[in-house]
């Protein structure tokens, strides 16, 4: 009996561990995808505060061409959703295609999944209050 409860716990040990490293998996995904995003961002705002030569319309905003770039009076940056936008002279804007388009759903998805695995053993550890001597029926 204490071979097989032993067993059990191993069994269990493992289980949490690769638990564990799952949760650790994903959040590393997260925040690497999400540091690559920021990259972009940051390469694009450096990109945009780059005066001299060919230094307007801004370099990301150049990609809607030259008609609309040349309406582009400033730029925008998002960091909880990572973009770039770039505003026009008319009170509009765009987000250009500076942040891979895979890196914010897959930053949110691995996110997601991280919390998830990291949830699972809080919701299923077993808090139930022992139950005293005097009330049990041990048969």
């Amino acid at each position: 009996m204490r071979a097989l409860l032993a067993l059990r716990k191993n069994r269990g040990q493992a289980q949490r561990g690769w638990q564990r490293m799952a949760v650790l998996l994903a959040c590393s995904g997260t925040v690497s995808l999400y540091v690559w995003g920021m990259l972009h961002v940051l390469g694009a705002v450096s990109q945009a505060e780059d005066g001299g030569t060919a230094s307007a319309p801004l370099g990301p905003c150049r990609e809607a061409g030259d008609q609309i770039a040349s309406q582009v009076v400033g730029y925008d940056v998002g960091y909880g959703w990572l973009r770039f936008d770039c505003q026009l002279s008319d009170g509009g804007a765009y987000t250009t295609s500076t942040v891979p388009g895979y890196v914010n759903p897959a930053t949110a998805l691995l996110g997601v999944i991280a919390f998830v695995l990291a949830a699972v053993p809080a919701a299923r550890t077993n808090r139930r209050t022992p139950v005293p001597a005097s009330e049990r029926h041990d048969s």
